[in-house]
């Protein structure tokens, strides 16, 4: 080819050349040496020094495509942070001198060994290539390596080479030069751990708001350098005006990963990020034929949670265990809870002379604060088991597990991460969902959000549960309309996957950390922040809320009413008589009330269903909060309860409806829209007010169906 004619605007040497500056990065004994000679054609390499040091320096220089290649050779390391003198030559280059492209070459039958230093290559944001070599020595070892799947997790162009037969030299020549001529940097698909996923989004999306930009880097790129506090990045910024801001940001979130981590070592933190990352993207490209080789206890116990037959049903019994724990030792506690609410509302009554006052302080406010904090022990118990899966690491093998089930349903298995923490707040679950890069992945995943129930639920589930089922099976519903709840999540991504967001997803990494115990402070950390959260709820929203449901069912006061009851109770002698006409007046004054007139007016919508008015508003409550649907039942019935023998609110909801209703409603409460905060949040993340309305209709809609198809299925069974 003529040098002459080739068009190209690229730095050129003082033949006319352009020249293209290559740096060779990989762990010792990967073979970079014969690559060399390989990619070189048997040019003579020349050996020097670096600057300063008396490290060698492999240095080649050729010609290809009308392009000069100088390849520089650098010394093997296993770690950009490492100590010895080669591994500071290594990373002084890589961070500070000019260079254009990256050649990452990995040892093929180590694979997973080797990409703790293409993790950390990547987090440098240049241009590069992974060269996995040995790849004949890989063959006869019975390793395969899913190239097109590693490529597509990394972000990088991988090729198959072997320095020793040649195989893929030229095409990899090939690459770099395309690689060096295309005007964007490709961006790697890898995450991190859930603490440090969340502090990434939270930095990325304050630079975002601020309209922030460095060099050719995202500013989730930057993000991660700054969490994991590459001091180059540091210098450059130091003087920008955006760190008066930032920088106490980056302290609280450096704060958040130190507790999951339990070290404030950012070095240390960052080993165990890249060794998880690695494992997780050898579990998803690597297919090894079985060899006497020993196995870690980690491996050990992947062997059998990742078992492809044994691995789904163990993570279903585990499920099943813990929404068994919640439901059995959350009620010992309930009933103590229960007396002392009830205590607490007399005794405060009993020193109200005021009837509204006291209507208002105890039916209002305990008795609807109270049905909500009856809940709390289930709640912690949940959270702390939830807890032990994610602090052990077995959330990360599940979400690996259900990879491939989850493509069967359109779903990205990054997907995972966000539905697991719709388990607990749907809020954060919608922020999660950022990590997914297709838009529409991202979108499929924040419309099915929704029916993975959230904490807040719970309480609903609980207290109808135990009110139509025996405690020997209630553990068992729990766990059927949390694991129905998922499956119809999955049923509607690949409904929405097929007529609405049609498309190819994303390939999945997910970090793969080493099983481990977790610590007392670390659970407690979890656990009582959850249960703070929830407690907050109680004290201030649904404290507010409570007192606005006790408003609307007690006013208007209809005269004509009271003093028509007034009379009859007036001329009734019998105590049982008394107490039956209090509570018809109880009932006409609440269907009277602004809540009964809201009831009535949504009650046709809600009839076919089997609700009746009571458990419309309580739906329609529950847009604000899901806790208020238990605060607001509470409200609603103690009402009509005049006797001084008043039974608990389960034993109210069995007397006044049936199993099909309560069947009906519990699946509507698992499918409606989330509560006001969640759907907020939901309106911003998925790009605007249009896809709420989408959402409300698609919630609403899927509600209806599902819950008269079980109203209706349910009345011929029970």
């Amino acid at each position: 080819m003529d040098c002459n004619s080739c068009d190209y605007n690229k730095v050129k040497n003082k033949d006319g050349i352009g020249e293209i500056k290559v740096a060779l990065a990989g762990q010792p004994n990967v073979g970079k040496s014969m690559l060399i000679n390989a990619l070189s054609g048997g040019n003579r390499v020349k050996v020097g020094n670096f600057s300063g040091v008396t490290v060698d320096k492999m240095e080649v220089c050729f010609e290809h495509h009308c392009h000069l290649f100088d390849l520089i050779d650098l010394p093997g390391t296993y770690s950009i942070d490492g100590f010895t003198k080669e591994e500071k030559v290594a990373k002084d280059f890589l961070v500070n001198e000019d260079y254009d492209v990256i050649l990452n070459v990995v040892d093929s039958t180590n694979l997973q060994r080797n990409l703790l230093l293409t993790v950390e290559l990547l987090e440098l944001n240049k241009k590069m290539v992974l060269a996995l070599n040995m790849a004949d020595e890989a063959r006869k070892d019975g390793i395969k390596i899913d190239t097109k799947q590693l490529q597509k997790i990394l972000g990088i162009p991988v090729l198959q080479v072997s320095a020793k037969t040649g195989e893929g030299v030229d095409e990899l020549l090939d690459k770099v030069h395309e690689v060096f001529d295309s005007q964007e940097r490709s961006h790697s698909n890898i995450i991190y751990s859930d603490p440090v996923e969340e502090e990434i989004i939270k930095i990325t999306k304050f630079l975002n708001e601020r309209g922030f930009n460095y060099k050719d880097w995202t500013n989730r790129e930057v993000a991660i350098a700054l969490l994991l506090e590459q001091e180059k990045v540091y210098k450059d910024l130091h003087d920008n005006p955006i760190m008066v801001e930032l920088y106490p940001q980056i302290v609280d979130s450096l704060e958040h990963i130190y507790t999951h981590h339990e070290t404030k070592d950012i070095k240390e933190i960052k080993a165990t990020e890249h060794a998880a990352i690695a494992r997780g993207i050898a579990l998803e490209v690597l297919n090894q034929k079985s060899q006497s080789k020993s196995l870690t206890l980690t491996q050990k116990i992947d062997s059998i949670l990742l078992n492809k037959y044994l691995g789904i049903p163990i993570f279903l019994f585990l499920m099943w265990g813990l929404f068994w724990l919640t439901f059995e030792f959350g009620n010992v506690p309930m009933e103590y809870i229960n007396s002392a609410i009830g205590a607490f509302g007399d005794f405060v009554g009993s020193h109200i002379a005021n009837e509204n006052l006291r209507s208002l302080i105890v039916d209002g406010i305990i008795n609807g604060v109270g049905a909500v904090l009856l809940f709390l022990p289930n709640i912690i118990i949940l959270y702390i088991g939830i807890a032990l899966l994610e602090t052990t690491g077995y959330m990360s093998r599940v979400a690996f597990l259900l990879d491939g089930f989850f493509h069967k349903f359109g779903l990205h298995g990054k997907s995972f991460i966000p539905l697991v923490t719709g388990f607990g707040c749907t809020v954060p679950a919608y922020m999660a969902a950022r990590t997914l890069k297709s838009e529409k992945d991202r979108l499929i995943t924040l419309f099915i959000l929704g029916f993975m129930s959230c904490g807040a639920r719970l309480p609903i589930y609980v207290l109808f549960a135990g009110a139509f089922f025996s405690e020997q099976v209630a553990g068992n519903i729990l766990f059927l309309i949390y694991i129905s709840g998922a499956l119809l999540g999955l049923v509607m991504a690949k409904a929405l996957r097929v007529f609405v967001f049609k498309g190819e997803d994303e390939p999945f990494v997910m970090e793969m950390p080493k099983y481990r115990l977790p610590t007392l402070r670390l659970l407690w950390h979890t656990v009582y922040s959850n249960a703070v959260s929830y407690l907050k709820k109680a004290g201030t929203f649904i404290l507010v809320a409570s007192m606005a449901v006790w408003f609307a069912s007690n006013y208007p006061k209809n005269k004509h009413i009271q003093q028509q009851y007034s009379q009859k109770i007036a001329q009734v002698t019998d105590a049982k008589a008394k107490i039956k006409l209090e509570k018809e007046l109880k009932a006409k004054e609440l269907e009277n009330s602004y809540l009964g007139q809201i009831g009535k007016f949504s009650e046709p919508f809600f009839a076919p269903l089997g609700f009746n008015w009571r458990l419309s508003v309580a739906l329609e409550s529950g847009l604000a909060a899901k806790e208020v649907v238990v605060s607001t039942l509470g409200v609603l019935y103690s009402v009509g309860e005049a006797d001084e023998n008043s039974k608990s609110l389960k034993d109210i909801l069995h007397k006044e409806l049936n199993i099909p209703i309560a069947l009906s409603f519990i699946v509507f409460v698992m499918i409606y829209l989330p509560c006001f905060a969640a759907s907020s949040v939901f309106t911003k993340e998925a790009g605007g007010f249009k896809y709420f309305v989408y959402l409300f209709i698609f919630t609403t809609v899927t509600a209806w169906v599902f819950s008269f198809a079980v109203y209706n299925i349910a009345k011929v069974i029970f």
